[in-house]
């Protein structure tokens, strides 16, 4: 049983006990989020695809993290004119374990 959930303008796929990485959220650790923007819903054999999104489905999981991501340097240059900008960034994101695909029909 798997669904795609989109969150944070991107789109998931996830399956029950999976842990993912989105974009940062608001809650604490051990909080329990609900994403109700479910495209596409799968048990094995019948899948339900929203347009553009199910209604009656909704995916919960539990925040086990708030973090930062590894740091990325930015760096930009132009030649010959002695023009050198170097910076560093770190993307928050949130780690989302998943508990439960709920399709109430």
């Amino acid at each position: 049983m798997y669904a795609v959930i989109s969150t944070g303008g991107k789109q998931y796929r996830v399956k029950k006990d999976e842990t993912l990485r989105i974009e940062k959220i608001d809650g604490q650790v051990g909080d329990t989020v609900s994403f109700d923007r479910v495209l596409l819903f799968s048990d094995g054999e019948n899948m339900e695809v929203g347009r553009p999104l199910l209604e009656n489905v909704t995916v919960t999981g539990r925040i086990v993290a708030q973090d930062k991501a590894k740091k990325i340097i930015v760096f930009k240059y132009k030649r010959r004119k002695r023009y050198r900008r170097k910076q560093g960034h770190r993307q928050p994101f949130t780690a989302v374990k998943i508990e439960a695909i709920d399709a109430g029909k």
